[in-house]
């Protein structure tokens, strides 16, 4: 089966378990937002899907390939790209240069000028400032660095740790464009971890919430809207802060084939 599915996972730390018998599956052309409090196991579910962290139990099929204990350099190269929180783009090097190092485990395949260009056309700010080291660049461009830099390995699955940490609401906006695009026009699975619950609701397919390493709701954006399990486990009991999941009509999530830049 192409795609990522995630099945009875369990992870942790030392002698912490964090994941609970996690099931996840994201179909090509699909997006799936993971949502929930800090703690709630998020980044570690990543961590575990890509190879940065060996799980304790369950199994990760990338395309049908059982990759629970590969490597992470080998799960790269399979196809899952992982876009870590932080951005973690090489400051020093030019953006040209953190865009070579994205697709050294491809530099052989024929195609990676062809990949710099599709890059180069998703994210226009980078072609502006492709000379430039990565860390003169805004948070939003370093984000934008990063995702490019994931892309130039040709994945077929993209797993992203929150994307919109510490951005301006407009670039936001930019970024879930983006995602959506990458979703719709080259047909990738991706898996998003988030923490803003708007951003996440307006582009994903399917949402699973999570709370203390357990999937505690799963369903559409419609779905899980008013669903007082949501506000349970991200805001804690119910609150009514600007976290709500409440959305105004304006802001519902596009159709799939109007998304634009």
């Amino acid at each position: 089966m192409a795609g990522l599915q995630v099945q009875g996972l369990e992870a942790g730390y030392d002698r912490l378990q964090v994941l609970h018998g996690i099931d996840v599956d994201v179909a090509p052309g699909e997006l799936v937002a993971v949502i929930g409090a800090n703690g709630a196991g998020k980044s570690t579910l990543l961590r575990a899907v890509s190879g940065l962290l060996r799980p304790r139990a369950g199994r990760v099929l990338l395309n049908g390939e059982d990759i629970t204990t590969a490597s992470a350099e080998r799960i790269a190269a399979r196809g899952l790209a992982h876009v870590p929180e932080n951005r973690l783009v090489f400051p020093s090097l030019t953006v040209d240069d953190n865009l070579s190092l994205g697709g050294w485990t491809r530099r052989k395949d024929g195609h990676r000028a062809e990949r710099r260009r599709q890059v180069l056309e998703l994210f226009p700010r980078l072609a502006d400032r492709i000379c430039l080291p990565a860390g003169a660049l805004s948070g939003g461009e370093q984000q934008m660095l990063a995702m490019a830099r994931a892309l130039m390995a040709g994945p077929s699955v993209m797993v992203l740790d929150e994307p919109s940490l510490g951005l301006a609401p407009r670039v936001v906006g930019e970024i879930i464009t983006t995602l959506g695009r990458l979703r719709d026009d080259q047909n990738l699975a991706v898996l998003l971890v988030e923490q803003n619950v708007r951003a996440a609701f307006r582009v994903a397919d399917r949402v699973l919430v999570m709370d203390r390493g357990r999937v505690v709701a799963e369903g559409t954006p419609d779905q899980l809207a008013d669903d007082e399990r949501v506000r349970a486990a991200y805001l804690g009991g119910g609150s009514t802060s600007s976290g709500s999941v409440d959305r105004p009509a304006a802001e519902a999530r596009p159709a799939k084939a109007t998304a634009t830049p």
